[in-house]
């Protein structure tokens, strides 16, 4: 009677108890549930993901983001990388409906134990559904409140997802430390692998660090903690665990999408750009793929050739001189894709990107284009300008008093060998004779100056307007490419995280293959000048490296055109090359111009172009020079004009004559009727 009595108490203690829970909860579920985050939209889970930047050859070249993370999808998790984070984070995840009582328990006597002092592992409660639910939308603080709307929220979300989407949705949100969210972008960062080839003892490492994320000292110990925690739920053996366990954990130094130097100039010119047409949540939050336009191949050979040439001359200055700096850049001439970029000697020292955004004065490289205008308005190469001194020529307050880099003056000479040699005297006769307005004219139809440029005057057809390095191949690339102004590429195309191309800016919607002839022009803009006119401007600067002042800039077996440039004192030297499909274009300078001193000159820019050159052509046959219809060749000598038969001393070249166009006349014998012949055309 006594022990009915005594068990009639206990059950109603227990009904009342039961009861007060219940009530206790609905009460608690009512304070705190009904202003919880709308849980749902993780149907549709599209997490923040890095945006990868590739180089041609579909090689990392670095990533933008900032939370580092690469979606996995469930069917793409091994097994037993998420045995491994059930086992470390929560045993009872399959069977538990958001919360675990019995981990809640076991929780609570493991913790009270510990801080007894006895030896008992401090653990939580957490469930990986709980952790869901505070990554996704609750704060960490540390409050009953929180705990409360945590569990309220786990329970929901099992009502409404399956495990596989909720453990989805936890693999690719988790912290697992330096900037890595979720497993697979940690896998890259701490392997340098995808998740699919994570060896047991990398499962149980990325397992063990939700712990402590930042915390690489203890790595083996957690590691191995985990992997015994997977011998006691039955996913691995006793062998297995101890052969994971002897394994070396070879983790990354550093991320191998953190790019070589080599690669850094012309990725933040990309950063740029893609910032200004897409915006900031764009480019760092939404997984984008962008192939670019860089070979890496020629990457390095530019890198490579630029600081070769900066080593040789600064290593001869003293300690503490600043040192020269320069800048390459190597693109097609016919769709503007740039397959190379440095723009200093080291990113690391200075990000400032000389070969886009430095201003210098270009010096005798505008010389092509004055020459231009006189051939447009049918001159030919062998026209004769005289080579004088000029006394007393004013323009405005300017007296000017031009001189030859040699101090010497050869008398009347043809205009390919003015240009060839670069002498500075014919080419002031050749702009007062055009009109320095016609002279300027040129360079800024095909780009090199810009077309509302001011104070036009003489010393700006000589060189001292101020350009970039881009724009100036930009100029010369038309000279090669038909008479077109291209505008530079970095990018062939972008795919956002589903694949979908995206457009804007200088994207291109279709990848470009190097084995296809250029695309078809889609603009319907007209040639900046004649096929012709080109093409004779095409050889003389041919004549500039095999004969001339770039002759630094051969390349064994290959036809080459350029032109060298020096500015007063030397304080930039330039050169800017092409052969028929890759123009390339070098600057040399300090940041705060100074003169480079006794012996530094234009060959120094030309000799950097010749070693890019000499690996990007390698292995490629040799292609001259396309030659438009209507061109007559000629044998004459080179340094009068005069046809090879009747003046066969000296160097004789082929020349290239439009219709009308034919050898200077052969020079009359002087007599002492006659006396010398002297004159020219200038």
């Amino acid at each position: 009677m006594k022990f009915k009595k005594i068990l009639k108490i206990f059950l109603n203690i227990l009904f009342w108890g039961f009861t007060f829970s219940i009530a206790a909860l609905a009460v608690l579920v009512f304070i705190y549930g009904n202003d919880l985050p709308d849980y749902k939209k993780l149907a549709t889970y599209a997490p923040p993901v890095a945006t990868r930047l590739y180089a041609s050859d579909g090689s990392l070249l670095i990533e933008y983001a900032e939370e580092r993370r690469v979606f996995i999808d469930y069917a793409d998790l091994p097994p037993q990388l998420i045995n491994a984070f059930i086992a470390a984070e929560d045993q009872n995840f399959w069977t538990h409906p958001g919360i675990d009582v019995q981990g809640i328990t076991r929780a609570l006597v493991n913790n009270g134990l510990h801080m007894l002092g006895f030896d008992a592992r401090f653990s939580g409660a957490s469930t990986i559904t709980q952790q869901v639910a505070k990554n996704f939308f609750l704060t960490s603080e540390r409050t009953i409140s929180r705990k409360i709307k945590e569990a309220i929220l786990a329970l929901r979300l099992e009502r409404t997802f399956s495990k596989q989407h909720i453990l989805t949705l936890y693999m690719n949100q988790i912290y697992l430390g330096a900037r890595a969210y979720g497993v697979g972008s940690a896998a890259l960062m701490y392997f340098n692998k995808p998740v699919s080839e994570l060896t047991l003892s990398e499962c149980a490492f990325l397992a063990a660090l939700p712990k402590a994320p930042n915390n690489r000292e203890d790595a083996i110990a957690r590691r191995n903690y985990v992997l015994k925690r997977m011998v006691d739920e039955g996913y691995i053996t006793k062998a297995d665990a101890d052969v994971a366990a002897s394994e070396p954990l070879n983790i990354n130094s550093g991320f191998t999408a953190q790019m070589e130097e080599d690669f850094q100039y012309f990725a933040e010119d990309v950063r740029r750009q893609l910032l200004e047409s897409l915006g900031r949540e764009t480019l760092y939050n939404e997984g984008l793929y962008i192939k670019t336009t860089i070979v890496p191949e020629l990457q390095h050979a530019a890198s490579d050739a630029l600081n070769k040439e900066l080593d040789r001359y600064n290593s001869i200055r003293g300690e503490g001189e600043p040192k020269l700096q320069g800048a390459i850049i190597a693109m097609n001439p016919y769709t503007g894709r740039i397959v190379a970029m440095a723009g200093g000697r080291s990113f690391n020292e200075s990000s400032f990107n000389r070969a886009t955004q430095a201003m210098r004065q270009i010096g005798s490289t505008i010389k092509p284009f004055v020459y231009l205008a006189a051939l447009e308005r049918g001159m030919s190469p062998e026209s004769l300008i005289l080579d004088a001194p000029i006394v007393g020529w004013r323009e405005d307050d300017t007296l000017w008093k031009p001189e030859n880099y040699d101090k010497k003056f050869l008398g009347d000479i043809p205009l390919r060998y003015a240009l060839e040699t670069s002498r500075n005297v014919p080419a002031v006769r050749m702009v007062q004779s055009l009109g320095v307005e016609n002279a300027i004219e040129v360079a800024q139809r095909f780009g090199v100056y810009p077309p509302d440029l001011k104070n036009i005057n003489l010393s700006l057809a000589l060189g001292s307007g101020e350009t970039t390095l881009q724009r100036l191949v930009q100029g010369y690339s038309a000279f090669v490419n038909g008479g077109y102004v291209i505008e530079p590429k970095l990018v062939d195309y972008i795919e956002d995280r589903y694949g979908r191309v995206l457009g804007g800016g200088n994207v291109t919607l279709v990848e470009w293959n190097e084995e296809l002839l250029p695309p078809e022009r889609i603009s319907e803009a007209q040639p900046l000048s004649d096929p012709q006119s080109l093409y004779q401007m095409v050889s003389i600067l041919q004549g500039v490296v095999e004969r001339g002042t770039g002759k630094q800039a051969r390349v064994p077996g290959h036809t080459i055109a350029g032109k060298t440039g020096t500015t007063n004192d030397v304080k930039d030297i330039w050169f800017v090359g092409f052969s028929k499909n890759l123009i390339a274009g070098v600057y040399l300078g300090f940041d705060l111009p100074q003169p480079l001193g006794k012996g530094a000159g234009s060959h120094m820019a030309a000799r950097v172009f010749a070693d890019f050159m000499k690996v990007a052509l390698a292995g490629e046959t040799n292609q001259p020079f396309s030659v438009p219809d209507g061109l007559t060749f000629m044998r004459v000598n080179r340094n009068t004009g005069v046809a090879a038969f009747d003046d066969p001393n000296g160097t004789i070249i082929t020349e290239a004559f439009k219709a009308g166009q034919k050898p200077n006349p052969a020079p009359q014998k002087e007599t002492k009727e006659s006396g010398p012949v002297v004159g020219g055309v200038f």
